[in-house]
């Protein structure tokens, strides 16, 4: 399988109007409509994970430009596909993980923020009595943007520099402007 990586940044943090959907991953992931309600096609990742993980690995790494983790001290992991994600690149890379979990999973003292999703409402928490890090967020898909900004704003509120966000997928069209670049395997 060949990695074709691609990155939604341009000078303005833009998404970049250019879609992969040739990518070989694309031929792993199942689709299915109408999920979790009417007019949401849900992206199934998770044959991704059961036979092609190096690959995935591989194709993450090469989605970030060079020299992008030597600014890197840690990986934040968005609950709850990016925990899987985070986890791996954080076994290779030998990096730590912050993780922003939904409500009541984290001991306190937390931070939360309430979101907006494509179908409802939520919350993330993460710790925030920990040392001010250089956090690289990491998630599967980047639909609205609602969880991702979320992370980013609670990242940057418990005194965390947000370098850049990672991810699997990147819907573009449902999406605007993210505040930091985001790096990105697929298109869509």
């Amino acid at each position: 399988m060949s990695i074709n990586a691609a990155t939604s940044t341009n000078t303005e943090n833009q998404p970049s109007a250019v879609l992969n959907t040739d990518h070989p991953f694309w031929q792993i992931i199942r689709t299915v409509p109408d999920f979790p309600k009417v007019g949401i096609d849900f992206y199934d990742i998770t044959p991704l994970l059961r036979s092609h993980v190096d690959a995935v690995i591989d194709a993450l790494l090469a989605a970030l430009p060079e020299g992008c983790l030597d600014e890197v001290d840690c990986l934040g992991a968005v609950e709850a596909r990016g925990f899987v994600f985070a986890s791996l690149l954080a076994g290779h890379l030998g990096k730590g993980m912050i993780l922003l979990r939904k409500p009541g999973k984290l001991p306190p003292p937390v931070a939360n923020k309430a979101y907006a999703l494509e179908y409802g409402k939520d919350t993330l928490e993460m710790q925030n009595n920990l040392p001010p890090e250089r956090v690289l967020l990491v998630d599967d898909i980047l639909a609205t943007g609602g969880t991702l900004n979320t992370a980013y704003e609670l990242c940057r509120s418990a005194g965390h520099t947000v370098v850049g966000a990672l991810v699997l997928l990147d819907l573009v069209a449902l999406h605007g402007a993210f505040p930091v670049p985001v790096y990105t395997v697929l298109k869509a």
